[in-house]
């Protein structure tokens, strides 16, 4: 999932310090609902505010620590947080929309992403989780509040996104998609 604008509200001048950090409404309880989940939960986050020299390394990584810690603070857990540091020009193959970074989080867990569940606010979390196999899902908290009433989406989103009001609902979906097939299994 995104950080900026799912779990986190954006900023249009970025998340420079812990004192910008404002956690969406029922993202907390939606986070810790997630973690029943059989899966892992990873947040995949473009912050060019470190390329771009505003911030550093160490500050982002403070940043995401807190976020990380009040998250399981408040019942949920998060299993990993990749960052592309660099700024949209840099050509980088982490960057959103290209999946460098998904392919990471695949080969560090293992795992084939083909049809695994990614949450973002924006096309470009989208194209990058399509880009690596993963099954779309667009939240309409943060940039996603634009898409709010279109449908169907606009097509250069990928054609099976998923639209969700937020993070909360999605997790709510996955939970009851879980929860059939575990019926399916005992059936």
């Amino acid at each position: 999932m995104d950080r900026d604008g799912v779990i986190i509200e954006n900023r249009a001048d970025y998340v420079k310090s812990l004192n910008e950090v404002h956690f969406i409404p029922g993202v907390l309880a939606a986070l810790a609902a997630a973690a029943r989940l059989p899966c892992h939960l990873v947040i995949i986050t473009n912050q060019s505010v470190i390329g771009r020299g505003l911030i550093d390394n160490d500050t982002a990584g403070l940043i995401n620590q807190f976020v990380v810690q009040r998250v399981a603070a408040a019942g949920g857990r998060v299993d990993g947080v990749y960052v592309c540091p660099h700024t949209p020009d840099a050509g980088c193959d982490c960057r959103k929309p290209a999946p460098g970074l998904f392919r990471q989080i695949g080969d560090r867990y293992g795992i084939d992403l083909k049809d695994v569940p990614t949450a973002g606010d924006s096309l470009r979390d989208l194209q990058a989780g399509a880009a690596a196999g993963c099954e779309p899902h667009l939240l309409l908290t943060g940039m996603g509040a634009a898409c709010r009433g279109i449908d169907p989406l606009p097509p250069e989103y990928p054609a099976n996104t998923m639209v969700h009001e937020s993070l909360a609902a999605f997790v709510e979906f996955l939970l009851a998609r879980e929860a059939q097939a575990a019926l399916q299994v005992a059936v």
